[in-house]
């Protein structure tokens, strides 16, 4: 398929060069200039990588960027045509979803709410799993994009409804990671060896696969960004507005976004969210330290 992948950052350069591996012709074009891929065309603004392209497939960094991707100037609406589709797998506000949905429809184009969950890891080996709101019909025409990507795609509804998902998802990981950090900084400041915990958390019914996955890396006291805090907390406040805009109390979310603040202003934005553990430490004066 012709594709123009918009947005080279974190997780979707690697999805766009398994496109490429795949054999899509592919045209990618990135705010910043210097994210050349190799197999696709570099493209000089998010119009020019549309023009005479079959899907238009967006992984930019908030709401505001898609909107501008899409009707900024040099955007991708002045290319597009009948019978084309969007896709994006940013993570963005589902009322706003709606809204650029609505305005591309007027032009014949339709438009798939695709976000993403598995990080860079699973970017990088095709394995994500997306979740997506649109018109079945078109997601099936998406298939041989989705099977290059990911493994595995859910069909969540009607358009916004991927979105949606992708927020009451983060929440879900936010939550429960915090819960973990707050664990072993108790634990270790109560002298509880660290190494004999994890185990402990990995044979009960406290295990979960966000642990799975942070562990390891917390115990090499490695941050570096496989999803970056700044981006975790934009999906904390996407997530409080949609459920103010829904008239729903999130007093968990709402305390935990207190700590990704906090964590943001200590200067941990581009780290992984992950760091929010140092912020715990830095309260306690303890160090959450794996074997030597």
């Amino acid at each position: 398929m012709r594709v123009a992948f918009l947005g080279m950052g974190i997780m979707g350069r690697p999805m766009a060069a398994n496109l490429v591996k795949a054999g899509h012709e592919v045209t990618i074009w990135n705010r910043t200039p210097g994210k050349d891929l190799e197999g696709a065309r570099t493209a000089s603004s998010p119009a020019d990588a549309a023009r005479g392209v079959e899907v238009v497939w967006m992984c930019v960094s908030d709401t505001k960027a898609v909107e501008n991707v899409l009707f900024g100037p040099g955007g991708a609406e002045e290319a597009l045509a009948a019978g084309m589709i969007i896709a994006d797998s940013s993570t963005i506000s589902p009322s706003a979803t709606l809204r650029f949905a609505e305005r591309v429809k007027a032009r014949g184009v339709d438009y798939v709410d695709a976000p993403v969950t598995g990080s860079k890891i699973a970017a990088e080996s095709g394995s994500l799993i997306f979740m997506a709101g649109g018109d079945e019909a078109v997601l099936a025409r998406l298939q041989p994009l989705f099977q290059a990507m990911g493994k595995q795609v859910f069909h969540m509804g009607d358009t916004s409804k991927g979105q949606a998902t992708k927020l009451a998802m983060n929440l879900q990981i936010a939550l429960i990671y915090e819960g973990f950090a707050e664990a072993l900084t108790l634990a270790t400041k109560l002298g509880v060896e660290i190494e004999k915990l994890l185990p402990l958390v990995q044979a009960s019914m406290v295990r979960s696969g966000v642990v799975d996955y942070k562990a390891p890396f917390i115990l090499k006291r490695d941050f570096s960004p496989n999803f970056p805090l700044r981006l975790m907390l934009k999906d904390i406040h996407l997530t409080l507005d949609a459920a103010k805009e829904a008239r729903v109390r999130l007093p968990g979310l709402e305390a935990v976004e207190e700590v990704y603040d906090l964590a943001a202003e200590e200067g941990h934005q581009d780290l992984d969210y992950a760091a929010t553990l140092t912020l715990l430490e830095k309260w306690a004066g303890v160090e959450v330290k794996g074997a030597a």
